[in-house]
């Protein structure tokens, strides 16, 4: 069957339906297009999803870490923890305060931070930590925060997911979203910054827009249109759906790939994976054989995550980073994902692996 495809299988897609469309129409039609009550509603609605008492939405998930950072009063004299195994954008924001970063190892079974690595490094310098909840299995939060530092939640890849029947991004001091394309829900560019405590949320709101200002400080042009609000409003109303259709297919990839290779963690204690990537490891290396066969064959799957940072910056000693670099691979899952693919996708591994 994988043979026969004609079309790539993407690796990801948004999924858009007709209720998406109008919506963003009814807002290009009122002439209401840049950042007004759209956005507080959106902010609004996803707080309340979340559980707690506010939100910012921002141009992009990258905006939302950095007015995080600035909101804790990061600078250049303190470091900031995070994990080896994330995309860039994280580095970066660190990088826009001037901060030190601290990177740190991950459990090679969940790619989630490593919290007893984290305790070995941790100096007194240290003044947050970013804990991403990798690909949709929640981090072991309360640990990391009994720990003292503050804490900054990165959903980008898991909002809808829950730690102790309790949403993540409710944990930490502060909490960052992403909505771009790929993401669970999307609003194609976008993202967000939530928290219990109104002093962060007010001094984000105060750095996001530079205009029209008493006085004067650096500030950004970060925020989110009610075009892209209205978009993001439309699929939070289906966040849930969208979950439950990913843990179907997982579902599928568990039964058919069980004996092949090593599957994603479906539980941790009492979290549940929502599947925002589903990530295999091989069981021998080959991965970028693997890779260049799969989309010979139409289907395109990828490394989860393209480089570590510590690869970036010449750094030695995540032994567990680099094992998981080295073996793993995404394999297509989202909701619009047709049935016939799934089966086409499984044909192509068992035939590449056995």
């Amino acid at each position: 069957m994988y043979e026969k495809l004609i079309a790539m299988i993407p690796h990801s897609r948004p999924t858009i339906e007709e209720s998406d469309v109008l919506a963003v129409s009814n807002i290009l039609r009122s002439g209401n297009i840049a950042q007004q009550n759209t956005v507080k509603k959106f902010e609004q609605e996803l707080a309340h999803y979340i559980g707690v008492k506010g939100g910012v939405a921002t141009s992009s998930g990258t905006a939302a870490l950095h007015l995080a950072l600035l909101a804790l009063d990061i600078t250049k004299k303190d470091t900031v923890a995070m994990p080896s195994y994330v995309c860039t954008a994280v580095l970066n924001a660190v990088n826009y305060v001037g901060a030190t970063p601290l990177l740190i190892d991950i459990d090679p079974d969940t790619f989630n931070l490593d919290v007893e690595d984290l305790k070995r490094k941790l100096t007194p310098r240290v003044k947050a930590v970013i804990v991403p909840h990798t690909f949709g299995l929640p981090a072991d939060i309360e640990e990391i925060m009994a720990i003292g530092v503050p804490i900054i939640e990165d959903c980008a890849h898991s909002i809808g997911a829950a730690y102790k029947n309790k949403m993540v991004g409710s944990f930490g001091d502060i909490s960052i979203f992403s909505f771009y394309a790929t993401k669970m829900i999307t609003t194609s560019e976008g993202g967000m910054v939530t928290s219990n405590a109104e002093k962060f949320l007010e001094k984000i709101r105060d750095l996001r827009d530079y205009d029209n200002k008493a006085d004067y400080i650096i500030r950004y042009n970060y925020k989110m249109t009610d075009i892209q609000a209205s978009l993001g409003l439309s699929q939070l109303k289906r966040l849930n759906q969208f979950i439950e259709i990913r843990r179907g297919i997982a579902q599928k990839y568990n039964a058919e790939l069980k004996n092949l290779c090593s599957l994603p963690v479906n539980y941790r204690g009492d979290s549940r994976h929502i599947y925002y990537r589903y990530v295999i490891k091989l069981h021998r290396n080959g991965i970028e054989s693997f890779l260049k066969l799969s989309k010979e064959k139409g289907i395109n799957c990828e490394r989860p995550i393209f480089k570590p940072l510590h690869r970036y910056l010449n750094l030695q000693g995540f032994n567990n980073t680099d094992s998981v670099w080295e073996t793993a691979v995404s394999i297509p899952i989202y909701p619009t994902l047709p049935e016939e693919n799934v089966k086409t996708i499984v044909e192509f591994i068992k035939n590449v692996i056995n």
